[in-house]
């Protein structure tokens, strides 16, 4: 994967002082709306780690999902998000403790309970979620490493919808289709010169269409990455997280 591009400090401090961890701690906050949208984004990027978190200890799909569902319900009704201090650590690490004890403390006691009886939170694709977790090695890899891992592709995926969501939107659909791969390896699937004929276009366009389409994949990684951590400097520590729990 390329380097970052780097954002200059006037636009990283515009940045988060939209979207950084305040962003989810809104989601704890009186505002119903912030707090809908807020949590929304929270959902989105921490659902599928979660459950699988709940599968690789033991739970059965359907328990997985109503814990999943339950927990973000929880959130909210407690107000726990509102206590999150960006100043202890990763917003993750504050989740999946949370989890942890929502497992240990809770799901027993509520379980009968709580099956069917609450609105769910979260879109849950209970194909798609266990599809996801068949795939996953077998082997005797932690649940943390591992919710570590899903936070990671769970988040490139989210960066590659958006992406993908942009080109669509502005006419270049065809565009991203043909250099999509270059994104994930370092080599092209087709020639550019291939994919140059097959668009109808040059092969110095294909190949600036490819640096501008890696420094926007590269600045919305790190506008996702952004939403969870507490200041800029964090993103790069984030950064260096996601290649590792590729390494493991």
């Amino acid at each position: 994967m390329a380097e970052p591009a780097q954002p200059s400090t006037e636009a990283a401090a515009g940045q988060f002082a939209a979207t950084h961890w305040s962003a989810i701690v809104r989601a704890g906050g009186p505002d119903s709306h912030a707090a809908s949208e807020a949590l929304e984004q929270l959902c989105r990027m921490y659902w599928y780690p979660l459950y699988g978190f709940a599968r690789r200890h033991g739970c059965s799909p359907s328990d997985a999902e109503d814990l999943t569902q339950s927990f973000f319900a929880r959130l909210l009704e407690h107000g726990f998000i509102a206590r999150a201090d960006p100043a202890k650590g990763r917003f993750r690490t504050f989740l999946l403790t949370l989890f942890k004890r929502f497992l240990a403390n809770e799901w027993h006691r509520e379980h009968a309970q709580k099956r069917g009886g609450f609105q769910g939170i979260v879109s849950i694709d209970s194909a798609f979620a266990e599809s996801r977790f068949g795939a996953e090695p077998a082997h005797g890899e932690q649940p943390d490493a591992l919710f570590e891992r899903q936070w990671a592709i769970t988040l490139l995926d989210q960066v590659m919808n958006r992406l993908r969501e942009e080109y669509v939107a502005s006419g270049r659909g065809s565009l991203f289709e043909h250099l999509e791969a270059c994104l994930i390896r370092d080599v092209v699937s087709l020639p550019y010169a291939e994919i140059a004929a097959r668009l109808n276009l040059t092969e110095p366009a294909i190949k600036m269409a490819m640096h501008r389409l890696r420094a926007r994949y590269q600045a919305i990684l790190r506008e996702e990455i952004g939403k969870t951590v507490a200041c800029p400097e964090d993103v790069e520590l984030e950064l260096q997280d996601l290649f590792n729990a590729f390494r493991a």
